[in-house]
């Protein structure tokens, strides 16, 4: 699996684009839209009873529904490379499945009109290269918002007997990250030795939750969306109930979740390089799903730093912590 972000900042600009890239014969794919407020494309694809079983790409975009514009560059530069659902004799016949999803971060850079395209698309799948995610204000988390505060990309994985599970999430939820009792991350439990630290709490927390309260911008309509996926063998149906699940962690790191101004989605994938799970290893899949979202949504918010544009600052949670 590769991953590439492409992202503007300046000019009127705070936004970005991300893709997942599986190899070129796809991933197998499923899906699950819970916020109140989705922009989404070729989710329909996706349901089990349909023709494609597989995916060549997943973009994540800013920009709200004039991000999906991004999908197109990606879904062209797939179809140049003769990667697609082969759809005539000739190999060029192709067309690329290319499932995406958007948050909003309009205006947040100053223009309202600086948003992702086909070429920022195009850009970011040319950026995908393999390994560990460049994480924080990058691709679509350039111009995410997680209650207020300056949010970002994360990503995490775990390793179960049956295969590994990865998370990124693009984190801009209306909800917040952050304990409003102590001004811990919500997801602060659940992180491990291979996630980012978290910044040592001062002793006067009231003042840091006045800080956090203070530091927070404007409500506005928002949006978290992110892919997880395994190498164990999943069918459609599997994939979108990993979807599912990983909603369930995002719930545990942003309170509340799926309200009528998130269009929260969350897209599984199979690479399908080793064998289907029995029923304990499938159930051991999906447990871990949840959890390397909820670790993905602490390290975004760990990862982000403060932004100054013509929109405004956005203030890391970090920095508020350090005052």
């Amino acid at each position: 699996m590769r991953i590439g972000h492409a992202q503007r900042i300046g000019d009127g600009a705070l936004t970005g684009t991300t893709v997942v890239v599986p190899g070129p014969d796809g991933a197998v794919a499923g899906v699950d839209v819970r916020g109140g407020g989705p922009g989404t494309r070729e989710t329909d694809a996706l349901d089990p009873r349909t023709l494609v079983d597989r995916v060549h790409a997943v973009v994540l975009s800013g920009g709200s529904a004039y991000g999906l514009a991004s999908a197109s560059g990606v879904m062209d530069a797939l179809g140049d490379a003769r990667i697609g659902f082969r759809v005539g004799a000739d190999p060029s016949e192709v067309v690329p499945i290319v499932p995406a999803a958007v948050v909003f971060d309009l205006g947040r850079g100053g223009d309202f009109r600086a948003r992702p395209d086909a070429a920022l698309g195009a850009a970011a799948l040319a950026a995908a290269v393999e390994g560990p995610s460049a994480q924080g204000v990058v691709g679509a988390g350039t111009g995410a918002l997680v209650g207020g505060l300056k949010g970002g990309v994360g990503t995490a994985s775990e390793t179960t007997a049956s295969g590994t599970v990865t998370a990124l999430c693009v984190v801009n939820a209306a909800g917040s990250a952050v304990d409003p009792r102590t001004g811990e991350l919500w997801a602060v439990r659940h992180l491990t030795d291979e996630d980012a630290t978290p910044p040592a709490l001062p002793a006067d927390r009231t003042a840091l939750l006045t800080r956090i309260a203070a530091a927070g911008a404007p409500p506005t309509l928002n949006t978290t969306i992110g892919t997880v996926w395994t190498d164990a063998a999943l069918t459609v149906a599997q994939c979108a109930k990993l979807a599912a699940v990983a909603h369930s962690g995002l719930a545990r790191a942003i309170r509340p979740t799926h309200g009528m101004t998130d269009g929260d989605t969350f897209f599984g994938l199979s690479t399908t390089e080793r064998p289907a799970p029995d029923l304990a290893g499938l159930q051991a899949l999906l447990t871990a799903g949840a959890d390397v979202v909820t670790r993905a949504v602490g390290n975004a918010v760990l990862a982000a730093e403060t932004v100054s544009v013509a929109g405004g600052t956005y203030r890391s949670y970090r920095d508020v912590v350090a005052g």
